[in-house]
């Protein structure tokens, strides 16, 4: 388990971090999201002992990361997959790190093998593609067989088979009963890879709940309608005291089932030409949480 209390980082006047508490379950895969400047990495970095709190703690396993005899037992992170010497072949890498750690050598083929660099293992780092560099990065992080892992963007780089081997990693991880604490930009592979959500702003906990309830309590669904008639049908919907917005020749109604749209709008003699239930996404919900978290936004249409 990882748990803060009251963590906080600050850069001069900036507050990177501020005052959160949280706690990362173990037998779950615990999404960690914000958007960029929100303070995700800074805080990554404070688990993993690379940043010192200005003040409060965080803890894996009930102790901080410098005070763990052997680390690499305790927690496997992959923050930057490219901090790896590039004369280094991906076996010397996992080796060296094994050594420093007490950890039997057997383990390096092991790790090698579930990531799937057998074939290159002995190939130098600088010459891997981003996707191969991440798989060595994964192996790192596995290497000591940690009850608790850490891993900021794991799929970046990958192809679609490689991202869904992560996925099914991570849930496997998570089913053997271990800590899976992960940040990805990716929403839609968040969205089928995570039970739990760990959203920041400004270096403050926005939300801290299932995955289930983020979306639900943060991005409505809505029941899209095409129709001849959208007027006669819109004014309708709102005597049935049913929320209605038009968006270019669509209607959008929450309030009533697409089923029971479909029931009044047949009962007043209206077509129909499209009556569509839209769910809301993790996206949504998001974008929706994260507006006014946002430290710089785009003009759409802008030109120079």
């Amino acid at each position: 388990m990882i748990v803060a209390n009251a963590l906080t980082k600050t850069y001069g006047p900036t507050r990177a971090v501020d005052s959160i508490d949280f706690a990362v379950e173990p037998g779950r895969v615990t999404g960690f999201l914000g958007p960029n400047g929100a303070g995700k990495s800074t805080t990554m970095r404070m688990i993993l002992g690379l940043d010192r709190p200005t003040s409060g703690s965080v803890t894996v396993a009930g102790r901080r990361y410098h005070d763990l005899p052997a680390p690499l037992r305790e927690v496997g992170a992959l923050i930057d997959a490219h901090a790896i010497h590039p004369g280094r072949t991906a076996r010397d890498h996992l080796r060296w790190m094994a050594a420093s750690n007490g950890i039997p050598m057997k383990r390096v083929d092991e790790v090698l093998g579930l990531v799937g660099l057998e074939s290159v293992a002995d190939n130098r780092a600088g010459r891997f593609s981003l996707g191969m560099g991440q798989r060595l990065g994964i192996a790192a992080a596995l290497i000591g067989d940690p009850p608790v892992v850490v891993l900021d963007e794991p799929v970046n780089g990958l192809d679609p088979e490689g991202i869904r081997w992560v996925r099914g990693l991570m849930q496997r991880l998570a089913a053997e009963g271990r800590t899976v604490f992960v940040s990805s930009h990716l929403m839609s592979e968040m969205a089928v890879t995570a039970e739990h959500l760990l959203v920041v702003g400004r270096g403050q906990i926005l939300a801290d709940c299932s995955m289930a309830d983020f979306i639900s309590d943060h991005a409505a669904s809505y029941v899209r309608i095409k129709a001849p008639e959208r007027g006669r049908l819109a004014e309708l919907l709102r005597r049935e005291h049913c929320e209605v917005s038009i968006d270019g020749d669509e209607l959008h109604v929450q309030g009533r089932s697409a089923a029971q749209i479909g029931d009044l709008a047949g009962s007043a003699g209206l077509h129909l030409h499209e009556l569509t239930l839209v769910r809301s996404s993790l996206e949504d919900a998001f974008m929706t949480l994260t507006a006014d978290s946002v430290e710089y936004h785009a003009t759409v249409g802008a030109t120079s």
